[in-house]
């Protein structure tokens, strides 16, 4: 900006202080910028810290597993190569190449490491989780290695005839190098044959692909119900009077102040063979003792558990969209002839649709991923992945497996997210 002067120069205009307004204005953008990202630093470390780091390192643990190439120390680690003589055999023979003798000794050489390191266990256990029975082979064989003599082949041969198997070295030459795809072949039920192909497993052992469809099921019938449940609940608390409604809400979010594990428990004793409701209907004669039914340890144990945990969330963002909703626009479309069904399906439902969304979002997102309620009411039939997940993560100690089915699962939400984007739009989501 500039002041016209007398002889038609024209002059900066400046502050008080003397600085050009330009460069101050600059100045002062400058700083509140500085100021309001120091404000949310806190923030943004925390949620880089405790939700960007750990996806990040699980996206990585599901496609590189070191186990049969790197031995770390517990106690100083330290990390010391293994398998160096076998890989080296690898990189100079392609795939199909028959083991013989000189593969054998490279073992040989490599299994003495192990035994010094006392890592054929861990070397055993990588193998192990693409191969049954193969830890046992390692463990045995290393602590024989410093006595085995050539003809090495012969001589493993005599331990386990399963050392000549072509699927024992694909495996072990897939695992010679830390990144595989291996993992995510084995959440999507598939692996590699001798010859290096993509294959399905046995029918007996296609187990992944069939809990991912029955927890997209199970979610997608929790949220239908939920909704179903929370939708009048909803306009009941939006049309009451605020006395009645404030009460009302009460009971709506009770439940979050009862912890999971008791509500989960619970609806154990309501539910199973010799619960309350089994014996209330035995009671009443709609029943015979002999015939109770089967509400635990089930799909329906979960179902019912689930949708009445999960019922709040769908309820307060259909709330949140009600609540404004203006009861005049329902009476002037009757007041111009629409029938009550008319005037709710054309009139009110179109102004709930972004809380029906939001909710439908955030009920489904939390199904798919739940684990308390359905390893405790579902037995086999009611388990989801995310129980699967847990047992790869505790029991079985494959945490490849883990990560690769946890970010299948994560990329099956972010395309819902992108769904839900496309079709409705982010921007129309009411959470409150």
């Amino acid at each position: 900006m500039t002041d016209a002067t007398a002889n038609g120069q024209t002059e900066m205009l400046t502050t008080a202080d003397g600085k050009p307004l330009k460069q101050a204005l600059a100045s002062a953008q400058a700083y509140a910028k500085r100021r309001a990202f120091f404000l949310v630093l806190p923030l943004l470390a925390f949620i880089l810290i405790t939700f960007v780091a750990p996806i990040g390192q699980m996206l990585h643990r599901s496609f590189h597993n070191e186990g049969f190439t790197v031995h770390e120390d517990v106690t100083s680690g330290k990390r010391t190569p293994i398998m160096t003589n076998l890989k080296a055999w690898f990189d100079e023979n392609p795939l199909g190449t028959v083991p013989e003798e000189p593969a054998f000794a490279a073992l040989a050489a490599d299994l003495i490491v192990l035994k010094e390191l006392r890592a054929a266990g861990q070397a055993g256990t990588r193998i192990n989780y693409e191969m049954s029975g193969s830890r046992s082979m390692f463990t045995k064989a290393s602590r024989k290695a410093k006595k085995l003599e050539p003809p090495y082949k012969e001589q493993f041969l005599k331990l386990d005839e399963d050392w000549a198997s072509p699927q024992l070295w694909r495996v072990m030459r897939d695992a010679s190098s830390a990144y595989t795809p291996n993992f995510y072949l084995a959440a999507m039920d598939r692996t590699k044959n001798d010859s290096g192909d993509v294959v399905m497993v046995n029918e007996n052992r296609q187990v992944y692909v069939k809990l991912f469809k029955r927890t997209l099921f199970l979610s997608l019938l929790i949220t239908f119900l939920t909704f179903v449940l929370a939708y009048p609940i909803a306009h009941l608390l939006a049309t009451l009077p605020l006395r009645h409604s404030n009460l009302l809400m009460i009971l709506v979010l009770l439940p979050f102040w009862t912890s999971l594990l008791v509500r989960t428990t619970s609806w154990m004793v309501l539910l199973q063979s010799q619960g309350v409701v089994n014996d209330s209907l035995v009671g009443m004669g709609l029943l015979g003792d002999e015939n109770r039914l089967q509400m635990m340890y089930n799909q329906l144990g979960t179902v019912i558990a689930m949708t009445h945990i999960l019922l709040p969330f769908m309820v307060l963002p259909l709330y949140s969209v009600m609540r404004p909703i203006n009861p005049s626009y329902v009476r002037a479309a009757r007041s111009l002839g629409a029938t009550s069904w008319t005037a709710f399906r054309r009139v009110y439902f179109p102004q709930t649709v972004p809380g029906i969304g939001a909710g439908a979002l955030l009920v489904f997102i939390l199904a798919v991923g739940y684990y308390i309620t359905p390893a405790l009411v579902g037995g086999a039939d009611g388990q989801l992945i995310s129980n699967l997940i847990a047992f790869h993560m505790q029991k079985s100690l494959n945490w490849s497996l883990a990560a690769a089915l946890a970010a299948l699962l994560l990329g099956g939400v972010v395309i819902l997210y992108w769904l839900y984007d496309r079709l409705i739009g982010i921007d129309n989501l009411k959470l409150g």
